[in-house]
């Protein structure tokens, strides 16, 4: 209803959760500059040294930063590029991609943004390692060609759009005003898509980096069936249920392949969103089960396999494990499709401190313990590489950091887990809005007492 009353030929739409700080309207996207020409920025990722680039903004060009967002200081950059690069020349699509060749030279961490230049077109680019998913789609319309650049490529199907290709690693495209579409490599490519994206936050129906993301999810069941038939084939299993949404598939193939019936033994309250983003401890565990409500004969008297996505914080593994027994079950076996989730994810997902997560210093049956299971069973992360890899020949290499502890972009010690934690504690996460000024005032302070 709000769009149909929108003018003009293009915009920037986004839906944001916070990964740190502040939860309030302040920090709703798109951010907007007034100079240069006036610019528009979406940005999905997070960027690993944005606290250095905040310092820099101030003391280059007296740019004031109003809020948390890492979201806020990429555009400002992103400004301070494009001034710098239009200074010699009429504004045009090089200018465009040397200003976005220059940002890759100074932020690091991940970033898939889409960004507008008011009178001008519509910028889209990535970081070079490719993190997080950008795809580009196109339909053709009685007034011509139409562009679309989105996270995921179910955005275009629901519009019409059809899937051109993702945009790649380290690459800008630019659609100018008259629908000229113009594409350059800014930057060295070093692929490593976020492999949590295929086991929980993009949708079935996608396709990301040309692998569908259904297909991985069937072949993370497949590989745990395997597991199960070489490690646990002594379980007496009455039933395979999957923790809707995103396990189904899984859990589908995994029945399919262990010869076991396959039921819904959970009923989704629709009105009740995603329990992994939502902000705070207490408010997850309270809506799990408000989330889910279980169907009770298909637990009574069952030894019943539970297929989740992952286990992070270990909230809703726990609750429904006590809901499954209180259902009837009398052994309740759990299935992880990933690997344990043992450290913190710095490229944009709420993956919580160490000290939120679950598994970090825990064993297998200690994890299995607390959660309540009678078995506990993790996916082997060379297994779920595999799974994904093998849609893909071209693709070998992934961010795996929540499981392995390997950041790729390098930059990532101590000193920053410590900082990204106390951001990201649950005490902190708030709808007031952020107090940036103050606490860039006082990094410029420390820096400066520091080099003094």
């Amino acid at each position: 209803r709000h769009m149909r009353n929108l003018i003009g030929n293009a915009g920037i739409a986004h839906v944001r959760y916070p990964t740190a700080g502040s939860s309030s309207a302040a920090e709703a996207q798109p951010f907007y500059v007034n100079s240069p020409f006036g610019i528009v920025l979406g940005h999905n990722g997070n960027l690993t040294n944005a606290e250095k680039l905040k310092e820099d903004i101030f003391r280059q060009d007296l740019r004031h930063i109003n809020t948390t967002s890492d979201s806020e200081v990429l555009l400002n950059v992103l400004a301070h590029e494009i001034e710098e690069s239009s200074k010699s020349s009429v504004l045009n699509s090089d200018v465009v991609f040397d200003a976005v060749t220059s940002l890759h030279k100074r932020c690091k961490g991940a970033y898939a943004v889409v960004s507008m230049i008011a009178n001008f077109g519509l910028l889209a680019f990535r970081d070079p390692h490719g993190i997080r998913p950008l795809v580009i789609g196109k339909h053709e319309s009685p007034e011509g060609v139409e562009y679309m650049v989105a996270s995921e490529s179910v955005a275009l199907d629901v519009l019409g759009f059809k899937l051109v290709r993702d945009v790649e690693p380290g690459e800008a495209v630019f659609i100018d005003m008259n629908g000229n579409f113009y594409s350059k490599q800014c930057a060295k490519p070093n692929h490593h898509p976020c492999i949590f994206e295929y086991v929980y936050l993009a949708r079935p129906d996608s396709v990301i980096d040309g692998i569908s993301v259904y297909q991985t999810r069937l072949n993370m069941g497949k590989t745990l069936a395997q597991k199960i038939k070489k490690h646990w084939k002594h379980l007496d299993i009455d039933v395979v249920i999957p923790i809707p949404d995103t396990s189904r598939p899984s859990a589908l193939q995994l029945a399919l392949e262990l010869g076991l019936d396959y039921r819904e033994g959970f009923i989704k309250n629709r009105y009740i969103g995603r329990t992994f983003i939502m902000p705070g401890q207490a408010l997850r565990k309270k809506s799990v089960r408000q989330k889910l409500n279980p169907i009770k004969i298909e637990f009574q008297g069952k030894n019943v396999l539970l297929v989740d996505d992952s286990i992070v914080r270990g909230t809703t593994s726990k609750e429904i494990v006590q809901m499954a027994r209180e259902a009837g079950a009398k052994k309740v076996y759990l299935v992880s499709a990933a690997p344990p989730v043992r450290f913190p994810n710095v490229y944009g997902i709420d993956m919580p401190s160490r000290n939120e997560l679950l598994a970090p210093n825990k064993t297998d049956e200690e994890i299995r313990e607390e959660i309540g299971a009678d078995e506990l069973i993790y996916q082997d992360l060379d297994a779920l590489i595999e799974n994904i890899a093998s849609i893909n020949p071209k693709l070998k290499k992934f961010d795996a950091s929540c499981f392995d502890g390997k950041y790729i972009t390098g930059d990532i010690d101590e000193y920053y887990l410590k900082n990204i934690e106390t951001l990201r504690a649950d005490s902190n996460k708030s709808d007031k809005p952020s107090n940036a000024s103050t606490q860039m005032d006082l990094n410029l302070i420390k820096n400066e007492e520091e080099a003094a």
